[in-house]
């Protein structure tokens, strides 16, 4: 994990210090990715389920509903809100470049979520149940961020559809991340797209958001162990989202280079 001191501030990144860029090398990370993301569910995913259960059953109902409530609290705000996608997009500079952007905020938010999911998880119920909320405006924040890096974002409604299909992505269960890697390609294509931003299903966006961080985030909550679930946890979980932003801002770059 780098310290503050690694991580480079974007003003002082020079847009021109990468000018060229190995779209091959490229193209066969996305490639490798999204064979990831089409991998079928295996025992490991189906075992989870059963864990999640039985985690869900010993924590306090207000907790539950504190979580709920967040996670719909959050989708509303990329929905509707301005304040969480304030990121000016990146004009000009290199794929390389923007890249080099997008890889120092990713590393920034990360950290900051690790710090902030290893206090939490000391914390207790309570206290653990309020790191859902923060942690939320964190993953929100960075993927206004990355976005931007690659010239893109605002509040349009097409620009905000993006955001979310990023984000059910990289949350999504195994058995539904096909399903959410072809909404975000037929995004990409500009094929179906809503006209209103209303339109969007967010509810099973939420179920889906909620049902893959329930396990891991649950045990965050369970005593004297929660400290250090809850700093490792938070980490994967932006690094999660981070890696899921630059691919997906990779497969729109080659998409609208043609």
């Amino acid at each position: 994990m780098a310290s503050p001191s690694e991580i480079v501030s974007v003003e002082d990144i020079p847009s021109g210090l990468i000018t060229v860029v190995d779209e091959t090398t490229v193209r066969a990370e996305v490639a490798a990715w999204r064979a990831r993301v089409l991998k079928r569910p295996g025992l490991w995913d189906r075992a989870t389920r059963g864990t999640q259960e039985r985690i869900n059953r010993i924590i306090p109902e207000r907790v539950h509903l504190i979580i709920t409530a967040g996670v719909e609290a959050m989708t509303r705000g990329i929905l509707f809100g301005s304040d969480l996608l304030k990121a000016k997009p990146v004009r000009d500079g290199s794929l390389a470049a923007r890249e080099l952007r997008a890889r120092a905020m990713i590393r920034r938010y990360r950290n900051t979520a690790g710090v902030e999911g290893g206090v939490a998880g000391a914390g207790g119920f309570v206290l653990a149940a309020a790191d859902f909320p923060a942690l939320m405006a964190i993953k929100v924040r960075m993927l206004g961020d990355v976005v931007a890096a690659y010239g893109w974002g605002g509040g349009s409604v097409r620009e905000r559809l993006f955001v979310l299909h990023i984000f059910h992505l990289a949350f999504a269960s195994a058995k539904r991340r096909p399903e959410a890697l072809a909404e975000l390609e037929r995004w990409i294509a500009g094929i179906d797209q809503p006209e209103a931003i209303t339109d969007y299903d967010w509810r099973k966006f939420q179920i889906e958001y909620r049902d893959y961080i329930d396990l891991a985030k649950m045990a965050q909550l369970i005593p004297v162990v929660g400290a250090p679930i809850g700093a490792v946890v938070n980490w994967r979980l932006v690094d999660r989202l981070g890696e899921t932003a630059m691919m997906a801002c990779r497969m729109r770059w080659m998409g609208e280079a043609g």
